[in-house]
């Protein structure tokens, strides 16, 4: 369990149990246009290649409220971030960077040479964000995700070396 300050509010990261699939869920649904329910995230969690990491807030008025996550998965010596969010409260703060440092380094742990993604081409704060982490755009799926008024737009894949 890593404890850190990061301006306001103090958080703990902990690896995701299906006992978060409710509050994991939940968050998805605030981020995405199209979310996944509960049961995906505990069917995905089910499976041994799969793991993942939630954030929550040890500072607040009441309970230990979910503030981020990032479910991921290792197979073949390859890794892929299957989706992250942060809370909208706590953007900005070095909470993605923290949860994709904690899936990068899982994912080397379970001997993955290079960890895959996909984003948004106008997800800008989270390209920049890979960028940091290394991660390069290997290709592009146009048309890739469907906006809550129906516009598509591109996904870029990105890839880091992990070695």
């Amino acid at each position: 369990m890593l404890k850190y300050l990061t301006g306001n509010p103090e958080c703990e990261l902990l690896p995701m149990v299906s006992g978060d699939c409710r509050d994991v869920a939940s968050l998805h649904a605030l981020r995405f246009p199209l979310p996944w329910g509960q049961g995906e995230f505990a069917s995905l969690l089910s499976q041994d290649s799969v793991f993942g990491f939630v954030m929550r807030q040890t500072n607040a008025w009441a309970g230990k409220p979910l503030v981020g996550f990032v479910l991921s998965r290792e197979a073949a010596g390859e890794g892929e971030i299957l989706t992250i969010a942060v809370s909208e409260k706590v953007g900005r703060l070095g909470l993605g960077w923290r949860l994709m440092q904690a899936a990068l380094n899982e994912t080397r742990l379970r001997g993955a040479e290079a960890m895959f993604l996909e984003v948004d081409s106008a997800n800008s704060p989270a390209i920049a964000l890979y960028r940091k982490l290394g991660f390069d755009k290997v290709g592009e799926r146009p048309a890739y995700y469907t906006a809550q008024d129906g516009t598509r737009s591109t996904a870029l894949v990105m890839r880091c070396n992990l070695g």
